[in-house]
């Protein structure tokens, strides 16, 4: 009848093909499985480097450790040299511990909040290993320095003659001068300036300037970036 037709024609438009639906959720999934990958790389890369510095530092802790419990410290010295011997030795132990522990937390819970995390937690995992690194970069490079330190003042401790003494503290003093030389010449040799470090985040901004302006949903631009596709960076961002 009329009225029948009138009904039919009234109803709601069908609803889009699934397989467009389907399609356009795997790409996003694949999206964002790819943005995920590329900062794993940079996450595999602290984590790497906290085992590195931490391996190194326990070595350096151990061998103070062993500076104040093996070395038997003659009593027949001036008291102030003893004292200084024990500060400097007990502040080097205590910079590369920090440093170890500091590691040894970076390496186990920085990968276990972008492994664990809810969605998103790969970028706060990331940036949060790399400004914590630092820290432990600087607190094994103090206690090195306190190292030396430590080791010219023994020679004071142990040695009768002046002479002895003298020559083992340049020695020393021309180890740590040679390492800080070498130290800058390789840092000056691969910097890196804080503007043009590239991270593995993504914004959309940058996603929309390398496929094209992004448009409203309904619009048919072929190649152009969706809003829809821009939130999803953003989000994954997050």
């Amino acid at each position: 009848s009329y009225a029948r037709r009138v009904c039919l024609s009234r109803r709601a438009p069908a609803p889009a093909d699934p397989m467009l639906y389907a399609d356009k959720r795997a790409l996003e999934t694949n999206l964002k499985v790819n943005l995920l990958a590329i900062r794993e790389k940079e996450l595999n890369y602290y984590t790497q480097n906290c085992q590195a510095v931490g391996t190194q530092a326990a070595l350096l802790a151990g061998f103070a450790y062993s500076g104040l419990t093996q070395v038997a410290i003659p009593h027949d010295r001036a008291y102030a040299l003893r004292i200084a011997y024990l500060l400097v030795t007990t502040t080097a132990m205590c910079f590369e511990l920090i440093a170890v522990l500091n590691t040894t937390l970076l390496s186990m819970m920085g990968p276990g909040l972008a492994l664990r995390g809810p969605d998103g937690s790969m970028h706060p995992a990331v940036d949060g290993m790399m400004i914590e690194y630092r820290t432990a970069y600087y607190c094994f490079v103090l206690g090195l320095v306190f190292f030396h330190f430590s080791a010219a003042l023994f020679s004071w401790l142990i040695y009768v003659h002046w002479s002895v003494s003298t020559m083992v503290t340049l020695c020393i003093c021309g180890s740590l001068l040679l390492l800080t030389r070498y130290a800058k010449r390789v840092y000056l040799r691969f910097r890196l300036p804080a503007e043009m470090v590239i991270t593995g985040a993504f914004e959309a901004s940058d996603v929309a300037a390398a496929a094209g302006p992004v448009v409203q949903r309904g619009d048919a631009a072929s190649g152009y970036v969706s809003r829809e596709q821009a939130q999803l960076i953003a989000s994954s961002n997050q």
